[in-house]
């Protein structure tokens, strides 16, 4: 992705174009589909996570593949060798003009501006999560999926699971009563956290486009220690454990509870450095009343911390999981998602009588894909979309802004600000690489 190599004067007449064109959300820039026409999707990112969303997408036509990484991408690339290859999105998203949609698996600090640039061309976007690299960029994606009426999906895929939406039905309906404590958490980080910058420069591989990969972030040495897999230990491109799993992980909790925005993040951690996230950290977020819901207090915890094993009347606590405590019921799901367990003893099958209102199948994995073009054809939002998504990561993220304050810091949703400590606010946000505006 040489910035040099922008066709910047292309690039604003198509967006200008594009946006004459659609003045209604959910139509493709090419132009009406049918809910049995096939899309044309360029995928931003083909290799790791990308592979997936790839072969996620692979019932409607992929066009275009675009990565930075031959080596890492090898097995997509042959696996659909019809669709052009590219190493800069911006190239691919000028000269493939018939794209319909992308979907966008690059490493977190990339997600924005790849998808921002898709979404100002009228493209449906699929990104993976968490949404964006920084709270600010989640809003402003947020902000430009309405602007710009694309039907979007954020790649956190246990939101179709059919018992995370039940446990969402059951949790909204009361029957584990009001709740004021959540608790979640995660064996992650499985990558280094916790380390300084690397101090050897070996050559660049010949399959690699450093440059391109380094994208928005500030310039320094290639390193093994980044690519392809260990980046998100490193500030400058990843979120950490935190921003790898808490879109996942969270997820139930806030939809069931609409948490929203918290009122305040506090972190307790263990070995951050100036470049990368900490070894582990138990971080504590604050929500005020919502309608009808009490205040409640949100605790997250990675890096082989867990909470206390009397939550769930002393049973082992698995590697991942979460546990709402409610006045009259504690439910307690021991993954990401997936069907859970109610303390009291109670089964699903006590609940027939509370309304299925979500829709659910039981690939849930690919009907995360299949919902996010269905909508990209018209058809109602994908459930992950970014107006649910996007406030979903920016909770996430301010975990990070907590811990790299290293204050309790007191958050004002409405105006994206810290409010008792103006050094925070730096975290919220960040520089792009000269070149690299977007």
């Amino acid at each position: 992705m040489n910035a040099q190599r922008l066709p910047r004067r292309s690039f604003l007449q198509r967006t200008a174009v594009a946006t004459a064109a659609l003045s209604f959300p959910f139509v493709s820039a090419r132009n009406v589909l049918g809910a049995n026409e096939r899309l044309n999707i360029g995928c931003i990112g083909a290799g790791g996570k990308g592979e997936v969303d790839v072969a996620g997408c692979d019932s409607e036509n992929i066009v275009a593949l675009c990565d930075v990484d031959e080596i890492n991408a090898a097995k997509t690339f042959q696996k659909y060798s019809s669709a052009k290859r590219y190493k800069d999105f911006r190239d691919m998203l000028d000269k493939e003009k018939g794209i319909d949609a992308v979907t966008v698996s690059t490493p977190d600090h990339m997600h924005f501006p790849a998808a921002m640039w898709a979404m100002r061309l009228k493209k449906h976007v699929y990104c993976q999560k968490p949404l964006t690299h920084t709270v600010e960029e989640a809003r402003k994606l947020t902000e430009a999926a309405r602007k710009y009426g694309v039907a979007t999906q954020m790649g956190n895929q246990g939101h179709s699971d059919r018992w995370l939406r039940r446990n969402v039905e059951l949790v909204q309906a009361g029957v584990i009563g009001q709740v004021r404590e959540a608790h979640c958490w995660t064996d992650r980080p499985i990558w280094p956290q916790g380390v300084n910058r690397p101090t050897e420069t070996p050559p660049v591989p010949n399959t690699l486009d450093w440059d391109a990969w380094l994208g928005v972030a500030p310039k320094r040495p290639y390193s093994p220690a980044y690519v392809p897999f260990k980046w998100r230990g490193f500030w400058d491109f990843g979120t950490g454990a935190l921003g790898d799993m808490g879109c996942h992980v969270y997820d139930m909790p806030f939809w069931a509870l609409s948490l929203g925005a918290p009122t305040s993040v506090v972190a307790e951690q263990e070995g951050m450095t100036k470049e990368s996230p900490p070894k582990w950290s138990i971080i504590t977020y604050e929500f005020a009343p919502r309608g009808q819901l009490v205040p409640a207090k949100f605790v997250w915890y990675d890096g082989g911390k867990k909470p206390s094993a009397d939550l769930v009347k002393g049973k082992k606590l698995p590697t991942n999981g979460v546990i709402l405590v409610g006045d009259k019921d504690t439910l307690y799901v021991p993954s990401y998602w997936g069907k859970g367990e109610f303390l009291s003893g109670a089964k699903y099958e006590d609940f027939k009588n509370v309304a299925e209102t979500l829709p659910k199948k039981d690939n849930f994995d690919r009907c995360h894909y299949e919902e996010w073009g269905a909508a990209c054809k018209g058809g109602p939002k994908a459930y992950s979309n970014f107006d649910n998504s996007g406030p979903l990561t920016e909770m996430v993220l301010l975990g990070n802004v907590a811990l790299r304050a290293g204050i309790k810091i007191e958050w004002n949703a409405k105006k994206l600000k810290v409010t008792n400590d103006k050094v925070a606010n730096q975290f919220l946000t960040k520089e792009y690489r000269k070149g690299w505006g977007v």
